[in-house]
């Protein structure tokens, strides 16, 4: 039994290495890829252009042997667009006509949502049940999606003109907020030279849909000492200005993470403790994964914003002032 957890353990950095034949740098977010990867949460990637978030996430799918499909997000796309429409069929033996269920792209192991923000609100509220239940429901009819089911949505945080922010109901299902950076100097260099040359490189499969199931299982079985949820509860409750004594929560936030932050965090820990080979959490693993998990849960008022404050700036002033 043991043996066979070993195997499957062996399998996360064999995935992070063919990520990282394509993808030079950029290793935070390519483990916090990962960690959503292992808990079945979904990620929220914010970028500017050229930062490769979509090749990111090309490059996840094809190292894993599932299904994967891309949606670009546009003004007119349509509920209908994602998540399938009835078409009339006639059979062709008997001539009867009925209506089927077409299913969409949303139906995929993984689904890169491009650019979530440039299509209306009716047509994100199209992904809530998806994200949330697992399934789909038309006309009276539940569909569930076939594990593993894994979205990775991006956005672009300079142009906002035609836009439509992602309202906090929908941005409370993303396990995680991940914000790429530019690369190092030395990465940059490393990245001109290797892809404005002829050699191109091939990213093999090195996991399969039931290794992820398996994965996440296991994930659920790292543990986490009671004094370390305690820690998660104090410091997620110190977000919000009606439960914590904090002057400066009280001062700039708006409104505070809910429990579903919590729940986050404690398996985002957990998968980033087995990222790096331990069944049991550590602090560490918690302020790893902190400002992901916190930065999309938590409003700032008008006057932090005037000061040009930032969730960022918070949950890192949080993390020194509550006590574990």
């Amino acid at each position: 039994m043991k043996k066979d957890i070993q195997q499957l353990l062996d399998k996360i950095p064999q995935l992070r290495k063919s990520i990282q034949q394509v993808i030079i740098g950029q290793e935070e977010v390519i483990d916090q890829l990962l960690i959503a990867f292992m808990t079945g949460g979904h990620v929220l990637l914010e970028g500017v252009p050229g930062l490769a978030k979509t090749l990111m996430i090309r490059t996840l799918a094809k190292a894993t042997n599932v299904q994967f499909k891309r949606i670009q997000f546009t003004p007119d796309l349509m509920p209908t667009d994602i998540i399938g429409t009835e078409v009339l069929q006639t059979n062709a033996s008997t001539g009867e006509r009925s209506f089927q269920f077409k299913k969409g792209p949303i139906f995929s192991n993984i689904i890169l949502a491009d650019e979530i923000n440039r299509t209306p609100p009716k047509t994100q509220a199209a992904l809530l049940e998806a994200m949330q239940e697992k399934a789909v429901t038309y006309a009276g009819q539940t569909y569930s999606m076939e594990p593993p089911f894994f979205l990775l949505a991006t956005q672009n945080p300079i142009e906002q003109s035609g836009t439509f922010p992602l309202p906090e109901a929908q941005l409370d299902r993303f396990l995680l907020y991940v914000v790429i950076d530019y690369p190092m100097a030395q990465e940059e260099f490393n990245i001109l030279k290797a892809t404005t040359g002829t050699q191109a490189i091939e990213v093999q499969s090195v996991i399969h849909a039931q290794d992820i199931i398996s994965i996440q299982s296991l994930v659920r079985e790292v543990s986490i000492s009671d004094q370390l949820i305690q820690y998660v509860s104090d410091l997620v409750r110190a977000t919000r200005p009606a439960s914590t004594d904090l002057a400066l929560v009280k001062e700039w936030v708006q409104w505070g993470a809910g429990p579903r932050a919590g729940q986050a965090m404690i398996l985002a820990a957990k998968a980033h403790a087995l990222l790096h080979g331990r069944f049991a959490v550590i602090p560490e693993d918690l302020t790893k994964v902190a400002l992901a998990v916190l930065r999309h849960r938590i409003l700032l008022n008008f006057q932090a914003e005037a000061e040009e404050k930032s969730p960022d700036w918070l949950i890192r002033q949080l993390l020194e002032q509550v006590k574990r």
